[in-house]
């Protein structure tokens, strides 16, 4: 039996001390996010086996408060939570936002890459994490899934045996788009979503604004141009930089892909992504259109 999200919220806000009265949906995704209007707070639902990711945001954004990086607030309580089939976080509310602009990504990456690692153990970086569970839902064709199974399949063997040296490996958000690195109206940029925090590569968080250059069309050169001189690096430039964009390429498809499932509002974007990636819609940039 499903059970609904206002039991789910009852559920963990109950476990954690906390009045779930009256929650209101921000984001409505794989991971669920809810206003608590009645103590001014989030809460962040996940899927039950996301506990250890879970903890390792809360002790990210902690670690990142001590290093003077400002970030989402965790709720001084005993969390995760997990209740009702579901792990929950709770955080302070972030005050009125919007997306953060090119020199706000590059500013806040050149920061957080600057940090001694902490010394926790925040995983290394997997680019292929949950992809074939995606796919395994998604709405495509059975041809146009096995294409991408066997993408994968050659992605990850050349991440494992092709990737040359670049930057020393460092603490990496992961996930650095403008919706993750916000900047608060009328104060500065703030850091959020820890999911993909992890060890790896700087040039994978990178590497993200480079694709919304030269893959989605979302920022234009001069745009980049700018970021790349703010934060000192040109990704593009590494040998490795094709291997990563084709690795963020697969996981923005598969993304689409999977949320095409529950969703038809998004299929037509990700047959789209699809046929891009193979071959059906000329060169890049390919102006893809965000979805959620």
């Amino acid at each position: 039996m499903t059970i609904s999200a206002s039991s789910v919220i009852e559920e963990v806000c109950t476990a954690a001390g906390l009045d779930g009265r009256g929650a209101e949906p921000i984001r409505l995704a794989e991971n669920q996010i809810w206003r608590l209007p009645a103590t001014g707070s989030v809460v962040r639902l996940s899927p039950p086996d996301r506990q250890e990711a879970a903890a390792r945001e809360v002790h990210v954004a902690q670690w990142l408060a001590e290093n003077g990086v400002r970030a989402v607030i965790p709720l001084d309580i005993d969390q995760p939570v997990e209740r009702a089939g579901r792990v929950a976080t709770f955080w302070a509310e972030v005050p009125p936002h919007e997306h953060g602009t090119i020199t706000d990504i590059a500013l806040a990456l050149r920061e957080l890459h600057a940090l001694t690692p902490p010394t926790f153990d925040i995983k290394a970086l997997d680019p292929f994490v949950r992809v074939p569970e995606r796919l395994a839902v998604a709405a495509l064709s059975d041809e146009d899934r096995r294409w991408l199974l066997d993408l994968h399949a050659d992605l990850a063997a050349r991440w494992a045996t092709e990737m040359p040296q670049g930057l020393s490996h460092r603490a990496i958000h992961g996930d650095a788009w403008p919706g993750n690195i916000v900047r608060v109206i009328g104060e500065g940029r703030l850091l959020m979503d820890f999911e993909r925090f992890s060890f790896g590569p700087p040039e994978w968080d990178l590497a993200s604004t480079a694709v919304r250059t030269r893959t989605t069309g979302a920022v234009n050169e001069a745009q980049y141009a700018k970021f790349c001189n703010q934060y000192g690096h040109d990704v593009t430039d590494w040998a490795g930089y094709d291997l990563l964009a084709r690795a963020r390429e697969l996981r923005m498809a598969t993304y689409a892909a999977q949320h095409a499932a529950s969703d038809p509002r998004w299929k037509d974007q990700a047959q789209h992504r699809v046929n891009c990636l193979r071959g059906r819609c000329g060169s890049r940039p390919w102006k893809w259109t965000g979805i959620m």
